[in-house]
This record gives C-alpha cells, structure tokens and sequence, in this order.
C-alpha cells in the first residue's frame, strides 16, 4: 500500500535548468513521482511519501512545497 500523497512543488524564478533537474532527481530519489511540470510558474506536482515532504523545505530553490488538495470558494 502506497503513503504517497500529492503535492505542489514550486520553485524559485532564479533556479537554473540544471538546478532544477537535480531537485526532480532528489524527489525521484525518495520515492516520489513527477506527475505534471507546469510551464507557467518553474514548478510540478509530485506524488512522494509524506515523510520525504519535509525534507524538500530544506532545499534552498524550492520555494514553497504544499499538498495538493481541493479548493473550495464560497
């Protein structure tokens, strides 16, 4: 059974394209799973296990690492 939760992985506008291939190759590292790269903001989803997710704060180019979930407005 799988403890993978998604998440939205964004990072900073400065990362380089090398920069950024290595972050994608640390989060596949850990178990996790490049799900969607997003061309607008430099970022992807990720599917990874929950314990791992911290660790991505400790990157310096990610920017912000939040689980994906739905949204709701009123």
């Amino acid at each position: 059974m799988s403890d993978n939760k998604a998440y939205i992985v964004t990072l900073k506008d400065d990362t380089s394209d090398q920069e950024v291939e290595s972050i994608k190759s640390k989060i596949k590292d850990l178990g996790g799973e490049i799900t969607n790269e997003f061309s607008l903001i430099k970022g992807f989803a990720v599917k990874l296990p929950q314990i791992h997710a911290d660790s991505l704060h400790k990157v310096n180019q990610i920017a912000t690492v939040e689980e994906d979930k739905e949204v709701h407005t009123q």
